[in-house]
């Protein structure tokens, strides 16, 4: 998030995240990222996919943005529905580099890629960004039955393949498929069936600092400052960080074990690395299928900004999905 994070302001943790609190404690959130528009029509050779927007909950305002590759193949695509980064507090589904992701990893995987805009802290502190997750795959399980409120969706039903859905997150992103996830094992989804998680750089936190932490104390995407911030403007009132939805290794949920197949993905200059990497230990214990992708280099959510970093990435993604259908 390098242009989300302002490096040159660390040592204000505001002008780090690049807000302002106001009085209310509300934030002005000054945007650092374009907004990308959906592409529903083809407009140009290069382009990767095409997309649009859908309402997802009225009450909460939150949507999604569907992706389809131009030129789908003939057999039923699996759906990944990717939540974005930036701390529970700040990006939107229509930034630039997300928009970017998201059409890169349909076209290249190939799959339907839903990109979900959630809602943020502190005026929605969590749970409220997992409940939108919920909300997200009960309306595909909905579009799976014909029975969405709003008719069916003509790309899903003509290319979804209901039984290959992946929930993917980067960040803030990561720590909410993993709760999300365990929120809808007790669900009855059916047609529709989960089959992997793919966990990117998850944002996670404790009160007790890591080595990780301590050595990258200044580190020039997340500093601690910035990520203390983000978790006080996204827990709710009162918690610290070992509250359950910070620190996974406070409070293990006896349903951990019925996670589906899970992608790891740990970036080794992240000051997060010791806790992602503590965390697919804590899952693999539970008796979870962990497929590890640890790498010594790279910083935090660098695939947003170093693109051979965002084709390993892709490669990813695309390798994991491949995977569970062998």
């Amino acid at each position: 998030m390098a242009s989300e994070y302002q490096s040159s302001n660390a040592s204000d943790p505001y002008k780090h995240i690049n807000v302002t609190l106001n009085p209310d404690g509300t934030l002005t959130r000054h945007i650092s990222f374009p907004s990308s528009p959906a592409e529903p029509q083809l407009t140009t050779d290069s382009q990767l996919t095409l997309s649009k927007d859908i309402p997802l909950n009225p009450t909460t305002a939150t949507f999604l943005r569907l992706y389809r590759p131009v030129s789908p193949p003939t057999q039923k695509l699996p759906i990944i529905i990717y939540f974005h980064p930036g701390g529970f507090v700040v990006v939107s589904a229509t930034a630039g580099p997300m928009h970017l992701i998201c059409s890169e990893i349909s076209a290249q995987t190939p799959a339907l890629v839903i990109n979900v805009e959630y809602r943020l802290g502190p005026e929605h502190r969590l749970p409220a960004a997992y409940d939108d997750g919920v909300d997200t795959i009960r309306w595909v399980r909905d579009q799976a039955l014909g029975t969405g409120l709003d008719g069916p969706e003509e790309w899903l039903t003509e290319f979804a393949d209901f039984s290959r859905v992946y929930l993917m997150g980067s960040s803030a992103g990561g720590n909410l498929i993993y709760n999300a996830g365990l929120r809808v094992l007790d669900l009855d989804l059916d047609p529709v069936t989960i089959v992997g998680l793919i966990i990117d750089q998850a944002f996670f936190g404790g009160i007790e600092r890591t080595e990780a932490e301590l050595r990258l104390v200044n580190d020039h995407i997340l500093p601690l400052t910035a990520s203390d911030l983000l978790w006080s403007l996204a827990l709710p009132l009162g918690a610290d960080r070992d509250h359950e939805y910070c620190n996974p290794l406070a409070d293990r949920h006896v349903k951990i074990g019925r996670l589906p197949n899970s992608l790891i993905r740990v970036n080794g200059e992240d000051p997060m690395a010791d806790r992602q990497k503590a965390f697919a230990n804590m899952l693999e214990s539970h008796g979870v299928h962990v497929t590890r992708k640890f790498y010594d280099e790279g910083n935090h959510c660098v695939e947003m900004f170093d693109p051979k970093k965002a084709q390993i990435f892709y490669n990813d993604v695309k390798n994991f999905v491949c995977a569970q259908l062998t």
